[in-house]
């Protein structure tokens, strides 16, 4: 049976990880939706953990610094999800919109 290192050759993780990075960026710049806008980051941040753990695995599997840093990204994702999600209603039901070309200044 075959390790983990020969089974996925890290060029294919990091070609995985930079797609899935790029189409976060992209749902994320291209939208006008905020639940689009905070979709497309956490892509991103997914794409992020991809790398952590892949450069983890590959290059140092005797030391836990890949999987604590991709838990820190995981949590700091949990908390930027309730919060922004959180701004987004706030934003509702104060404007009826969750368009961000709507929303454009801070004054009530």
């Amino acid at each position: 049976m075959p390790s983990m290192t020969e089974a996925v050759p890290l060029p294919w993780v990091l070609t995985l990880a930079g797609a899935l990075f790029c189409i976060g960026l992209f749902g994320a710049l291209s939208r006008r939706n905020t639940v689009g806008i905070l979709l497309g980051i956490e892509l991103m941040l997914n794409a992020v953990n991809i790398n952590l753990v892949a450069f983890w695995r590959y290059l140092e599997p005797n030391v836990v610094a890949g999987q604590t840093f991709a838990l820190f990204v995981i949590t700091v994702a949990a908390a930027e999800a309730a919060i922004g999600l959180a701004m987004i209603i706030a934003i509702y039901r104060a404007r009826q919109t969750v368009n961000a070309d709507e929303v454009d200044s801070l004054r009530g």
